[in-house]
């Protein structure tokens, strides 16, 4: 286990099944994609993006995933999307189709994956793009203004893969420095807890575990009401600001 993270009391979902997951939130996506949705409506938790450049991220992602398990390699580029939603929603439908049909196998079938930190199989990427998906979901809904909580078990999970993979995994490209210090995070309606940092915490930031997965993603503000913090609160936004996430 990382020395920069120690893993909660207690293990949450590894025994989720993340394709049939996956398969509904592809779905929930797709049918954001209505005949009059604003496709440049903002994305406030994507930057600068418009409503159509997520479906085209997401959709290009799909078909990066079917690429990696199908042919062993990260490179894809794909033609952007069209802009008339009728034929968006299509093009969408088309890549979510084929990437589940690409991840519906066993999962230590080996592909390429963008990481070493973890099995290079295609379970990496059923956990990855269900993630991946659950989030722009929210991105979706909220840039339309319908955005709901993440379920307890997937929130959770999605914490997991943020100090498993992401947190790490910005530090050893350069894009984050190691913490000094440690904070604590915990979630008010189940069980776990993480402590990422060198030592004993020096803060504590509460919330629920779909409020805190936001927060981690750069969704929601660690200022918000929220979230009630205890100890050194300014050190403990300062290892949240880490960047943690890409």
């Amino acid at each position: 286990m990382s020395r920069r993270v120690r893993e909660h009391d207690r293990l949450y979902g590894y025994g989720m099944d993340y394709m049939a997951i996956l398969r509904q939130r592809l779905t929930a996506f797709g049918e954001l994609i209505t005949p009059d949705v604003p496709l440049a409506a903002p994305v406030p938790g994507c930057g600068d993006w418009t409503f159509y450049e997520l479906v085209d991220h997401v959709g290009q992602g799909n078909m990066w995933v079917v690429t990696a398990v199908a042919e062993g390699r990260g490179d894809y580029q794909g033609e952007a999307a069209p802009k008339d939603p009728g034929e968006l929603r299509g093009w969408y439908e088309r890549s979510a189709e084929a990437m589940v049909a690409a991840l519906s196998v066993d999962p230590e079938t080996p592909a390429w994956t963008f990481t070493s930190q973890m099995p290079r199989t295609v379970g990496f990427w059923q956990r990855r793009r269900m993630h991946e998906t659950a989030l722009h979901l929210w991105d979706g809904q909220d840039a339309l203004g319908t955005a709901a909580p993440f379920g307890i078990e997937l929130a959770v999970d999605g914490i997991n893969e943020v100090f498993e993979l992401f947190a790490p995994r910005m530090i050893l490209r350069g894009l984050a420095t190691e913490p000094d210090v440690a904070l604590r995070i915990r979630a008010t309606d189940t069980g776990p807890q993480w402590t990422y940092g060198p030592g004993e915490p020096v803060a504590e930031i509460s919330g629920t575990a779909s409020d805190l997965l936001l927060a981690l993603w750069q969704r929601k503000p660690a200022t918000s009401p929220a979230f009630a913090w205890e100890g050194d609160r300014m050190a403990g936004e300062r290892v949240l600001a880490g960047p943690l996430v890409p």
